[in-house]
C-alpha cells in the first residue's frame, strides 16, 4: 500500500522552512498551535479575494509577527491602510491581547505558485468551466512561465457524475522522491452543486530560478563567455 506524504513536510529542513517559527513549553505548545490555525483561517477568510499563497507566523514573548504572501497586496492594505489596521485589531483580539505585526510580501509570479494555481483551478470549476479545460490551460501557462514540470489532480464528482473519480495530467518532470528538487505543493477545494471537488497541484521549478531572476544576464544567469578568467599560472608569468 502506498503511503502519502505531504511534499512540503517531506522537505522540511532540507529545502523548505517551517511556516511557524517559535518555541514553547509543553504546557503552552497546544494553545499556540491552535492559535496559529485560528490566525491562518481568519486571514484566509478575510482576504479571500487577495490571493493568499501562505502565512508565516513568528512569536516572541508577547509579540506575534504574521507575514502574508499575497498576489494582490493592494487588497490587503485597502484604502489608506484601513483594511490592514482592521485585520490587525481582529488578530489582536484573537491572540488574547498580544502585539500583532503584519508584514505583506508580494508574490511576483503567481503563475508559478502551486497554492495560487490550485485555487485558480478550483475557482474555474465553481464557475461551471470544464475541469479538463481548466487543467490543460493552466498546465500550459505554468510551463510557459519557465517551470520544469507540473502535475495536476482533480478528485470528486467531476462534471456532476454519479460516481466520484480521480483524473490527473502531467507535463515535464516532477520528481517527488528527490529531496533536493524544488517542488511546490498546493491544495484547494471547489464547492459545486454535486459536492466538493479537491484540486492538488505539484510544480517543479528550476533550482537556480531565483539566481536567474536576479542576475545581470537574466537569460543565462551567468557571466558572459568573454569574461572567463584565465588560469592563475599564466597571469603570474605575464607579471
Amino acid at each position: 500500500m502506498g503511503q502519502k506524504v505531504n511534499p512540503i513536510a517531506f522537505r522540511i529542513a532540507v529545502t523548505k522552512d517551517w511556516r511557524s517559527r517559535w518555541f514553547a513549553t509543553k504546557a503552552n505548545f497546544g494553545d499556540n498551535l491552535h492559535e496559529d490555525l485560528a490566525i491562518r483561517g481568519h486571514v484566509r477568510r478575510t482576504l479571500k479575494q487577495a490571493g493568499i499563497s501562505r502565512t508565516q507566523i513568528e512569536r516572541s514573548v508577547n509579540r506575534v509577527r504574521v507575514t502574508v504572501h499575497t498576489a494582490r497586496p493592494g487588497l490587503v492594505f485597502g484604502r489608506k491602510r484601513a483594511d490592514l489596521d482592521s485585520l490587525k485589531a481582529e488578530l489582536h483580539k484573537l491572540t488574547g491581547g498580544k502585539d500583532v505585526f503584519i508584514d505583506v510580501v508580494e508574490v511576483k509570479r503567481p503563475e508559478l505558485d502551486a497554492q495560487l494555481v490550485a485555487e485558480n483551478i478550483a475557482m474555474q470549476i465553481e464557475r461551471r468551466i470544464s475541469f479538463r479545460r481548466a487543467m490543460k490551460k493552466t498546465m500550459q501557462s505554468v510551463m510557459d512561465m519557465g517551470a520544469d514540470g507540473v502535475r495536476l489532480r482533480c478528485s470528486g464528482r467531476l462534471n456532476g457524475a454519479e460516481l466520484s473519480r480521480t483524473e490527473q495530467y502531467k507535463m515535464g518532470k516532477v520528481p517527488l522522491h528527490t529531496l533536493r528538487a524544488n517542488v511546490q505543493y498546493g491544495f484547494a477545494e471547489a464547492s459545486t452543486p454535486a459536492g466538493i471537488i479537491g484540486v492538488k497541484t505539484w510544480i517543479c521549478l528550476p533550482d537556480n530560478m531565483e539566481e536567474q531572476l536576479d542576475a545581470t544576464d537574466a537569460k543565462a544567469g551567468k557571466a558572459p563567455k568573454g569574461a572567463a578568467r584565465k588560469p592563475r599560472r599564466q597571469r603570474q608569468q605575464r607579471q
